[in-house]
């Protein structure tokens, strides 16, 4: 985020609503809103404070840092016209300073208000625990969504239609998708929350922190992968979708309860249109021998 829309992030917000009473080891969340936002406000200010605990640690933040300022803005304001109408919610990590548009429709990845706020208050943390400096945008945004804990049928359902459209996709390519239209960025989405979850299943939930604690130390994130792994990105990427199988893509699928009650229901249906035409059969028979 650049500087001048920091700025005009901290020009335009209101007066703080209220604060949420942190915990020992998160940080103070500050809400503002106009009034009409205040009862979403309250809400959020209001919830579980330990669904956010995943993120200091996948992070490793011992010190989370100062306050967090979380704008609630309708969508006819300045901050809203900032970003794309699909967009509903933004933050500016270094500012330690998150938007949130609850007047817009929820997509994917978001499921509530609330997982935004999750997603966005993470991409605070990791801009904190790696000190500032630059980590990619798919490392960012599959990290938040691990720690949204966003990864159920749909996620696997977008993954096979993700891979069978476009097949394989680059790291590289994937930092331009999320910079696309809406449909693009949906798959960039799914893609670094898959690729960011093989990492964390190769390497354990400890790699994160270990990662973002060197980038902290000034060591670029193509190193500091190195030295956590000790592999490199290019490998782990070409691991990741050698591993892809057409079994690994449909069987989470196949298995799922989801899907078992969705088998069961369409067999249901299928047993009941047969049963129905039987019916329907004996009822033109006796018409028949009565005429």
């Amino acid at each position: 985020m650049k500087a001048a829309c920091v700025l005009f992030v901290l020009l335009l917000s209101g007066a703080p609503l209220a604060a949420a009473t942190p915990s020992p080891s998160l940080p103070q969340l500050i809400f503002e809103a106009p009034a009409t936002l205040r009862p979403l406000a309250n809400r959020l200010r209001n919830a579980d404070a330990q669904r956010y605990q995943a993120a200091l640690d996948l992070t490793g933040l011992e010190h989370p840092g100062p306050a967090i300022r979380i704008i609630l803005a309708p969508d006819d304001s300045p901050l809203a016209q900032r970003v794309p109408s699909w967009v509903s919610g933004y933050a500016a990590g270094q500012a330690g300073v998150i938007v949130l548009l609850p007047d817009r429709v929820l997509s994917y990845p978001y499921g509530s208000l609330e997982s935004v706020l999750t997603h966005e208050l993470a991409h605070v943390l990791v801009a904190r625990a790696a000190g500032g400096r630059r980590v990619p945008r798919w490392f960012d945004e599959g990290l938040a969504m691990v720690i949204a804990d966003r990864w159920d049928l749909e996620d696997r359902a977008r993954l096979v239609w993700t891979m069978v459209g476009s097949g394989q996709v680059s790291l590289a390519e994937l930092h331009t998708l999320f910079r696309k239209d809406h449909a693009s960025a949906q798959r960039a989405y799914v893609l670094a929350n898959a690729f960011v979850r093989h990492l964390l299943h190769e390497w354990g939930h400890g790699l994160p922190a270990r990662m973002l604690s060197l980038i902290a130390g000034d060591v670029p994130f193509d190193d500091a992968f190195y030295q956590a792994t000790g592999m490199s990105l290019r490998a782990a990427e070409a691991s990741f979708w050698a591993q892809q199988t057409i079994w690994n893509r449909w069987a989470p699928i196949v298995t799922s309860t989801a899907t078992l009650w969705m088998a069961i229901t369409l067999l249901a249906f299928y047993a009941y249109r047969k049963q129905r035409r039987r019916a329907l059969a004996i009822q033109r028979q006796w018409e028949e021998e009565e005429g």
